[in-house]
């Protein structure tokens, strides 16, 4: 799980960090390549001062490296600039990028003055991609791994088939299972699905739903249990489970 201080969502859309009121105003967009996340944050001078050595600190917990320190610069009144800072990630453990624009007034005999960035949580999704292993490999992890979830399905969905292709859109897992043993013409699904970080880190789940043929507008119904190393890894499956209704 990735956090970092300002409202930001990984390579979706570009975010506010600080309010419209706030002296300083800064958005983001954060671009996502393998292990490098980029941010690039436009800074907005809404002062009628001239900000000296205008700089956007950040500094990281866990596995996560600043690969270069954004340099300061001179804002003029009612002007703007972009700063990227570059950040490489290790893993999907919990990590945190703490971060702030800090700056001088011309002239001001105060310290200097601080801006905080609003905390957000990013999806970490995004380094979650689907992947193929063998059956053998399968139970060899499924032994292995001591995180475990059972999740009890509660959904709105009434086909099997159509709940299947929802939750594989939402974990960002593939199917193990062949998909002549996906057949629609039954009330029971079974299947193994399985997805792998970009750094290595497995994601295991095995599918069991049911409903009843005897009512057609039924809910699927039963369970999905998920195996992992990473609780963190295990939690956000999880949570992407509840979104597929």
């Amino acid at each position: 799980m990735l956090i970092i201080s300002g409202i930001i969502h990984l390579g979706k859309s570009v975010t506010q960090l600080t309010g419209f009121s706030d002296p300083v105003y800064a958005e983001a967009y954060v671009h996502v390549n393998q292990y490098d996340t980029v941010l690039d944050v436009l800074i907005v001078n809404q002062t009628s001062d001239t900000l000296q050595n205008c700089t956007l600190e950040i500094a990281t917990l866990g596995d996560l490296k600043l690969v270069e320190k954004p340099q300061p610069m001179v804002l003029p009144p009612n002007d703007f600039c972009n700063i990227k800072a570059n950040v490489k990630v290790a893993s999907t453990e919990n990590e945190i990028i703490f971060g702030k624009i800090v700056y001088d007034i011309t002239g001001a005999a105060s310290d200097r003055n601080v801006v905080v960035l609003n905390d957000n949580q990013i999806d970490i999704m995004d380094y979650i991609v689907p992947a193929s292993c063998t059956d053998i490999e399968f139970r060899r992890m499924w032994a292995e791994f001591e995180w475990e979830n059972k999740v009890t399905v509660n959904t709105t969905v009434v086909d099997l088939f159509d709940y299947f292709k929802h939750l594989l859109k939402w974990t960002n897992m593939k199917c193990l299972t062949p998909e002549k043993a996906l057949s629609r013409q039954c009330g029971f699904k079974a299947a193994n699905v399985y997805a792998k970080s970009i750094f290595g880190e497995d994601a295991l789940s095995n599918l069991c739903i049911e409903k009843s043929f005897n009512k057609p507008n039924a809910a699927v119904t039963r369970h999905v249990r998920i195996r992992a190393k990473s609780q963190v890894c295990i939690l956000k499956l999880i949570g992407n489970l509840f979104n597929v209704k």
